[in-house]
């Protein structure tokens, strides 16, 4: 499946200065399948070795971190030959080999010219930072499939084209906002991860086979993520972690207008009710990227940071698929977009994830007494306030107070409407598919 983080691959491969590159990203959204065909399409040959799989491969990092040396020794073990200047090495499940990680460093400063490209779990390699090369490699984020790619991955290439080309001054007929509305609420329930979107694509003509199909795969892949958890968190943090990212479908749940509320922490542990006591296991969950968080300001200056409290912020699922799967959702509830206030969060959790996979690394939500902006965005040095409605109904006081008081360029929403762009008014307003296309131009 076509990725959008190709063309980075390509600006890395050609890039002066390159160093090792470290792929980095949730387990399940396609890293070794994307960089095995980097190597297809962009290099003469690629050379591919599985630390987890190929634990001679582990002992030859073991003696010295010589990159030729090492190169010699692959050579046998591939029985090929490296070509430096023309080949595509792969690493891959790089923190089951630390030694492996290490070596990253002298192959930066010793052998630059050879295209190396690593990919890793998160979890592992958030536990290897003695070893870890900082400033000796190039990073790059991988994110689960945003709408544009699972459009692209099912062959819609009409709509791609039409939401790719959208502008200022573009509309879009009503014909085609149902058909990309429809498209919308298939990707709610498969979210962005390969493998389930690869599920979907292959029985898509059947519509009710497809999607029991893609929830099966779902509660599989839930369960990797368990086993992962429990692997690199050690067996107290693990129920503990469990518990929390288990709990993000319910505590939204609790909200009763369909805006995500400020994470509670008691309740989810027994005996524990603050944030110090649970601040390794957000940590934890962050850093592995299976939560989006968005911390919440009560004040708007840049550097918006600055603001912060760090007991005071929402918590997204990675993946919107995921979160059905977890909530238990029913497939048909939204396909029908019948499934009450919890519309709301959905809605919010597709917004954040799309504002992450466009590049976004930070998110923020404004609240001040009764007033709330579900995301500030931040751009040419101007504070841009999005407020999130899952339908039809787009009252926006909490805009107006906002603007109000900060007075920023323009006021946006997300909603179930088409693109309206009103200029005089400064009311953008955007339907909720065309969030990764946010802010156009």
């Amino acid at each position: 499946m076509k990725r959008l983080i190709n063309q980075n691959l390509k600006k890395w491969k050609h890039k002066k200065n390159r160093k090792p590159l470290i792929l980095k990203g949730v387990r399940q959204t396609g890293k070794t399948y994307t960089l095995k065909e980097f190597g297809k399409t962009e290099y003469s040959s690629f050379h591919y070795l599985n630390f987890e799989e190929n634990k001679k491969a582990v002992a030859l990092f073991k003696d010295n971190f010589n990159p030729k040396r090492i190169l010699t020794d692959l050579s046998f073990l591939f029985d090929k030959t490296i070509d430096i200047k023309n080949d595509l090495l792969i690493f891959d499940e790089i923190q089951a080999c630390p030694e492996a990680l290490t070596s990253l460093k002298y192959f930066a400063e010793n052998l630059p010219e050879l295209s190396l490209c690593c990919a890793g779990s998160l979890l592992g390699l958030s536990l290897n930072e003695t070893s870890f090369p900082v400033g000796k490699v190039d990073l790059l984020h991988m994110h689960p499939m945003c709408f544009a790619e699972f459009l692209e991955a099912i062959n819609d290439s009409k709509s791609i084209t039409i939401l790719n080309d959208c502008t200022l001054k573009s509309s879009i007929s009503e014909i085609v906002h149902e058909h990309l509305w429809q498209q919308f609420k298939i990707y709610l329930v498969t979210g962005g991860l390969p493998e389930v979107v690869q599920t979907y694509s292959e029985k898509k003509d059947n519509l009710h086979t497809a999607l029991t199909l893609v929830r099966e795969k779902q509660n599989e892949l839930i369960f990797g993520y368990y086993s992962d958890i429990a692997k690199h968190s050690g067996k107290v943090n693990a129920m503990h972690i469990d518990r929390v990212w288990r709990s993000i479908p319910s505590q939204l749940a609790q909200s009763e207008d369909g805006s995500a509320k400020r994470f509670q922490f008691k309740g989810i542990i027994p005996g524990i009710d603050r944030y110090q006591r649970l601040a390794n296991v957000f940590d934890w969950l962050i850093s592995a990227e299976l939560v989006i968080k968005a911390p919440i300001i009560e004040h708007v200056e840049l550097p918006l940071t600055a603001y912060t409290e760090e007991s005071r912020f929402k918590l997204y699922m990675f993946d919107v698929g995921i979160l059905g799967a977890l909530a238990d959702l029913p497939v048909k509830s939204i396909l029908d977009y019948d499934y009450g206030t919890y519309k709301g969060y959905y809605a919010e959790n597709f917004v954040a994830q799309e504002f992450t996979a466009a590049g976004v690394s930070h998110l923020y939500s404004w609240q001040e007494n009764r007033s709330e902006i579900e995301f500030l965005r931040v751009k040419d040095s101007a504070t841009l306030p999005i407020e999130v409605k899952s339908g039809w109904v787009t009252r926006n006081q909490s805009l107006n107070k906002y603007a109000e008081k900060y007075q920023p360029p323009y006021r946006t929403i997300f909603s179930a409407k088409t693109l309206h762009i009103d200029k005089l008014h400064a009311y953008h307003q955007y339907p909720l598919y065309m969030a990764y296309w946010f802010p156009l131009e």
